[in-house]
């Protein structure tokens, strides 16, 4: 069975995995999302079933000859109904448990399965081969009585289950009379009724999913493309450290034998400013308070300096990059690379991105913790370096790997942090800070537009020195360093929307990089192209791209990070937050009101 990104996420915001159309887990790293993949067949050419096949958990039904899936509304929760030729039914919910408990909350590393017989005498196959080492060797294990104990690289996993145990080390072929209930967690012993208790943890979770979708202010329009969005956002943050990763998987090609396979389980500056601010919009605060405590902490250890563009969830700075030799990827399509070298890139607009994040804080009062002079004065030291970078050649926000350039977008992020300083010192009354800020930020605007304006084309240039098209050139409107009526902006889009437009497509950019020319297109591009659309009066056009671009999702409602603009199919890492963060902001802009209702 050929690979494809046809996969729906669980999760609780310490692990995540990805179950596939056939029910399969095939993606899943312990003890979080950046850790060693228990789950890694997505990345293995050997398919679940076959010989030397590993990291894997199939619950296969005899004779099966259809299976349907769907979410638990409004949750992560996956359920799996496959029907076999003679009309026996099974059902299996995979949930990671989360909910309050004891005032924290509980989410441990665990993945949990309830099977269930719907109708008939349905027989299973339960197949769990969990992998250590990068896919390199199956995790040994050991029996118990009613546990199954999986030796990993740095910690073990505990399977408990009221099965019987032998069915399972030997993968034979049983009958489901009775609900059946898997329990993968932490290598402790159960000390509970397993069905109540996975019946417990089940309820608990779907409730505190249900309480957090219920707090979103969700656009009338579209609500369940946005909903499921802001949910798998939400899978993408490190709850414990409050990190947004910018994917929960590595090297999904960018495209076939592309070589542009990298690992996004990491968590990009930029990334994540575009995360909090869509979900900003849907009111999700929780989202932002966690990030911001987060960013407090880098902004501290840097002490005025350099800001790497990416860190890992736990806030590391070292993050090497190296090739799992144990896994052929994604169709066999490798390298497998684990870490991302461009954590050593100078990427100057990660400084506009970590202030633009932190503003809401001084204004917003619903926050358990508004930010004061000392959390400004914090920020001011980001400040100085953005305008002390904003004009010097950076990897940008495309992070190529071999060329340097004074990037514009760039340059305008540098723009914006000193531009928004001075809203944070207007809403703290220092009207001496506002002064200096205002003043820097008009210097940077006048040299941005002196120095990326070319008349002779009519538009701004991706890059000082060069006329350079680049999709991110549209990012001057949501930034605010250009309005919609500006006729610069206007003639830029023109131009953008010509070259980088493939049919209803964005790409990047148009021309060789690092690794040849690009043959996907972008989604988070298309979406900043309907942005800009609406904006400038498009709005028919705008809405239909935007319908066009929620048909191509996955079954689970969900976008990867590319897409081929000739055949349709979905590459690149998945789900990718840029690609999700797009539905969000164009929902929420394209929709009616709720006014409208009468």
């Amino acid at each position: 069975m050929t690979a494809t990104l046809d996969l729906w996420p669980i999760g609780n915001c310490q692990v995540s995995g990805l179950v596939d159309r056939a029910g399969r887990l095939v993606w899943g790293c312990v003890p979080r999302v950046d850790g060693d993949p228990t789950f890694c067949s997505l990345l293995d050419d050997n398919a679940p079933g076959e010989e030397g096949a590993r990291g894997f958990w199939e619950i296969d039904l005899e004779d099966r000859a259809e299976t349907t899936q769907s979410y638990i509304r409004n949750t992560p929760i996956l359920v799996t109904r496959h029907t076999d030729q003679r009309g026996n039914a099974v059902e299996v919910i995979d949930f990671c448990p989360r909910y309050r408990d004891n005032g924290r909350m509980y989410r441990p590393v665990a993945f949990a399965r309830i099977v269930r017989p719907v109708h008939g005498s349905p027989r299973i196959r339960m197949r769990l081969r969990p992998a250590r080492n990068w896919g390199a060797q199956d995790a040994p294990c050991t029996r118990g009585s009613n546990h199954v104990r999986y030796l990993l690289d740095d910690m073990a996993l505990r399977l408990t289950t009221d099965a019987a145990v032998g069915w399972i080390e030997s993968e034979r072929l049983f009958r489901v009379e009775r609900p059946l209930h898997f329990f993968l967690g932490p290598d402790e012993g159960y000390s509970g009724d397993l069905r109540l208790g996975l019946g417990m943890m089940l309820d608990r979770t779907v409730e505190e999913w249900h309480a957090w979708v219920r707090g979103l202010a969700t656009p009338r329009e579209w609500q369940e493309p946005v909903i499921r969005a802001a949910i798998t956002l939400k899978l993408c943050q490190h709850e414990e450290t409050g990190a947004i990763v910018a994917a929960l998987t590595t090297s999904i090609p960018e495209h076939a034998d592309s070589q542009r396979n990298w690992d996004y389980r990491y968590c990009w500056i930029r990334d994540a400013y575009y995360t909090v601010q869509a979900l900003n919009r849907l009111g999700a605060l929780d989202v932002l308070e966690g990030y911001l405590e987060y960013l407090r902490n880098i902004v501290e250890s840097a002490r005025g300096g350099h800001i790497q563009p990416l860190y890992g969830v736990g806030g590391e700075a070292s993050l090497p990059e190296h090739i799992a030799e144990g896994l052929p990827g994604y169709r066999g399509m490798g390298p497998v690379r684990i870490g991302n070298q461009a954590a050593e890139q100078v990427q100057h607009d990660a400084y506009g991105q970590i202030i633009l994040s932190s503003l809401q804080a001084f204004i917003d009062q619903r926050l358990y913790r508004v930010s004061g002079v000392e959390d400004f004065e914090a920020l001011q030291e980001i400040g100085e370096r953005a305008y002390a970078v904003f004009d010097k050649p950076d990897a940008g926000l495309w992070e190529l790997r071999t060329k340097s350039h004074v990037h514009t977008y760039s340059a305008a992020m540098c723009w914006a942090a000193c531009d928004r300083l001075a809203n944070a010192a207007e809403a703290l009354s220092l009207p001496e800070r506002v002064t200096y800020w205002r003043t820097r930020a008009d210097h940077l605007r006048e040299a941005i537009e002196t120095s990326a304006w070319r008349e002779e084309t009519r538009r701004f240039s991706a890059t000082f020195d060069g006329d350079d098209l680049d999709a991110s050139i549209i990012q001057l409107l949501d930034l605010r360093f250009l309005p919609p009526d500006d006729s610069r902006f206007r003639s830029t889009l023109v131009a953008v929307e010509a070259g980088l437009r493939r049919g209803s497509n964005m790409l990047r950019y148009a021309t060789e990089d690092d690794f040849g020319l690009p043959s996907t297109a972008f989604n988070v591009c298309t979406f900043w192209l309907i942005e800009a659309l609406q904006a400038t009066g498009r709005t028919a056009d705008a809405r239909a791209l935007f319908e066009e671009m929620l048909s191509r999702r996955t079954a689970a409602g969900l976008l990867s990070e590319d897409i081929d603009p000739v055949t349709g199919e979905l590459w690149g890492n998945y789900p990718q937050t840029y690609s999700l963060v797009g539905i969000i902001n164009c929902a929420t802009l394209l929709s009616e009101a709720w006014s409208a209702i009468r």
